[in-house]
């Protein structure tokens, strides 16, 4: 009996021939085994198979005949394998996952008392150049399938034993520059994985009209900005993109945003000592975010490498946290769990180098 390859729309890398089974619903992988001349029945089963079970290979599906699970060994599921793997001193634990083309990707998983975060990648590297960025540092390479995506949380929650349960889309890569594959990544997180919408976050440095077009999608996720400062000038040097994407049109769509989805955005802010976190940035901050429903999540940078900028001690923080808050701005800190390990926020980097 000859195999039909899967007919849904799973991105992946051009090596590769026959689309990789993960990242496909029920309702795909219901119709693709019919065109293989079996029962409906075997696309539910195929499903827990992969999501429930997480089976790396076809021909270890038991319930399967073995005629036919011979016939399907050339069928790929899509996930890969651990490279490299670190622990932080708080738990936190970093993956250089290596793809089916020899491609590295980073992932990491965060642990709490109640729950487990998955920081997923979107690219193989990143275009943005974010200056204070180590993936930006090391370029981009291209984009990652939405099955790639979802390996990221299947390996996680195989490796802590434990079930996934929010994902944060900031890793390596700009997400809304793939969003085919993402918008396809919360689609299988949400319903063959059992995600909540509302525990996913997806995060973008801002690309001109994708906001806009997320928007029309009226997902349930958290939108978070990379804003990182409160003017174009300072906001050029930081993001080498921001040249052609002024910060007034990057907060006109985020104020479309909100009026279409009901849902607020989350402003993501690097604070870099003596860069972007004097109190005349957080007023000018203030005046940029009055008027519609938003969040400041400040984040205190993590070193890397390549710059030198400095962390703002914890008096300098607070005084930031201070005029926002006396601006009726709501503001919080995130303080990056992974540091040691490079597996914080900035640091990410499709090499283990320096990561002993």
């Amino acid at each position: 009996m000859s195999v039909t390859p899967l007919t849904s729309p799973i991105n992946i890398s051009q090596e590769t021939t026959i689309p990789p089974l993960l990242g496909a619903s029920v309702a795909e992988l219901s119709a693709w085994v019919q065109q293989q001349g079996q029962p409906t029945y075997r696309g539910k089963q195929l499903h827990e198979w992969i999501y429930q079970k997480g089976v790396r290979s076809l021909a270890d599906i038991s319930v399967f005949s073995k005629q036919w699970r011979a016939e399907l060994a050339e069928i790929p599921i899509g996930r890969s394998t651990i490279h490299y793997r670190s622990v932080a001193p708080d738990d936190t634990v970093k993956y250089l996952l290596q793809l089916a083309d020899g491609q590295i990707v980073e992932t990491v998983g965060i642990p709490t008392d109640k729950r487990l975060t998955v920081c997923v990648s979107t690219q193989v590297g990143c275009p943005m150049a974010c200056d204070f960025c180590a993936t930006g540092k090391g370029g981009y390479k291209r984009n990652l399938g939405r099955h790639e995506i979802v390996d990221q949380v299947l390996t996680v929650q195989e490796d802590f034993q434990q079930r996934v349960s929010h994902v944060v889309f900031m890793g390596m890569g700009e997400p809304l520059l793939n969003t085919d594959n993402v918008l396809g990544a919360v689609r299988s997180l949400n319903q063959d994985v059992g995600i909540g919408q509302r525990s996913l976050t997806v995060s973008t440095v801002g690309i001109r009209d994708r906001i806009r077009q997320l928007a029309q999608h009226h997902l349930q996720v958290t939108l978070a900005v990379s804003l990182h400062a409160p003017n174009q000038a300072l906001r050029e040097q930081l993001i080498p993109s921001a040249h052609s994407y002024p910060i007034e049109d990057l907060l006109a769509e985020c104020r479309e945003y909100v009026a279409i989805t009901g849902r607020r955005i989350s402003f993501e802010y690097i604070l870099l000592a003596g860069v972007n976190d004097l109190p005349e940035h957080a007023l000018e901050l203030s005046r940029r975010l009055r008027g519609f429903q938003n969040h400041v999540n400040l984040i205190p940078y993590n070193p890397i490498q390549e710059v030198d900028y400095k962390r703002p001690n914890r008096q300098q923080i607070q005084s930031f946290v201070q005029i926002l808050q006396e601006q009726k701005i709501a503001v919080s800190v995130r303080y990056s769990r992974g540091l040691e390990a490079d597996a914080a926020c900035g640091q990410l980097r499709s090499s283990n180098a320096g990561n002993s």
